[in-house]
């Protein structure tokens, strides 16, 4: 019985098999060699590289023996210098703000600056067009353009006028501002230095310095003869009055020279001492007795405004100013 149950349960078996590979389809061969073919010329596809750190720097001790590491050299920066070493004020070099120049050979410096490093006290003021300077013991003026300053009623010759210097400060010439502070001026051509020496005070006042009678006779003769040239015609005919005056040949006064037989005949005519000088020519007249000299006729001793004179026939012709000519 069991044997027989058995052999029904294989057949059952065997069945089932038969049915199910009934149900697959049977495919091609053709399809098969086309997939095996695909399968043998497909590249395997590849794995991705493994990413490889980047090597990390070492740290090592510094070497306390080892040389340090060059380091590149500052170059050393100049000192910008702050005073004249070719100007000395009693052998010290004087500070740049006195912005010494020249002009035509003149040494000019800044008025304000010498001022104040001739007296720390000194009061400087600027009105656009005149700067005044003031101490205890001075009073200055000097107008830009003008050929003179004015200390303690001193008319000092500008000749190439006060000017303006390139930084816009007033500026006079070296000689005459040391003449304002009673200081004297030493060149040395070896070396090329100029020395200023301090003296005691200031310039004296006009009033103590000015001989009352040669101004007297002074401004009247340069107002008869020039009173209509230029500031400095009328200081060359002063020039050529007190340039007699030096000379031994002529008087040694004012009043002698103009009281020569044959020179000023307004003088011998009693209309000189008559003659109302005007400001000009007495400005010029103290012009030339504080040592102003117009460098074109330097050293004249004669003068005239004709062509037939003495003096145009046995002297010898400097120059022509204004309406006259002079003679040496």
């Amino acid at each position: 019985m069991k044997r027989k149950l058995f052999s029904a349960l294989l057949s059952v078996f065997a069945l089932l098999l038969l049915m199910g590979a009934a149900a697959v389809p049977e495919q091609p061969a053709a399809a098969l060699v086309a997939e095996e073919e695909s399968a043998a010329t497909e590249e395997p596809a590849l794995e991705p590289e493994a990413q490889t750190p980047d090597p990390q720097p070492v740290e090592t001790p510094p070497d306390s023996t080892a040389d340090p590491a060059p380091v590149n050299p500052v170059e050393p920066v100049e000192p910008v210098p702050t005073t004249d070493n070719m100007l000395l004020l009693d052998g010290q070099p004087t500070p740049l703000t006195l912005g010494r120049y020249y002009q035509k050979s003149t040494a000019y410096v800044a008025l304000s600056a010498m001022a104040q490093l001739m007296d720390p006290a000194a009061q400087v003021a600027w009105d656009g067009k005149t700067m005044t300077v003031t101490t205890p013991e001075l009073t200055l003026s000097a107008q830009v353009g003008k050929l003179y300053l004015v200390a303690n009623e001193r008319y000092l010759y500008v000749p190439e006028t006060v000017l303006l210097n390139a930084a816009g400060q007033v500026a006079i010439p070296l000689r005459t501002a040391a003449k304002v502070f009673n200081a004297s001026v030493n060149f040395d051509p070896a070396t090329g230095v100029t020395t200023i020496t301090r003296g005691s005070g200031v310039i004296a006042s006009g009033e103590s310095f000015y001989n009352a009678e040669d101004l007297y006779w002074l401004s009247r003769i340069i107002y008869r003869e020039s009173g209509n040239q230029s500031l400095e015609g009328q200081m060359a005919v002063g020039n050529v009055v007190l340039n007699r005056v030096a000379n031994p040949v002529f008087p040694n006064t004012v009043e002698g020279v103009l009281a020569q037989k044959n020179q000023f005949s307004s003088y011998r005519t009693g209309a000189l001492a008559k003659t109302k000088p005007s400001t000009s020519s007495t400005i010029a007249a103290k012009l030339v007795m504080d040592g102003g000299v117009v460098e074109e006729t330097k050293g004249a001793l004669y003068f005239d405004s004709g062509s037939n004179s003495w003096a145009a026939r046995n002297k010898t012709h400097i120059a022509t100013l204004g309406g006259h000519k002079f003679y040496g």
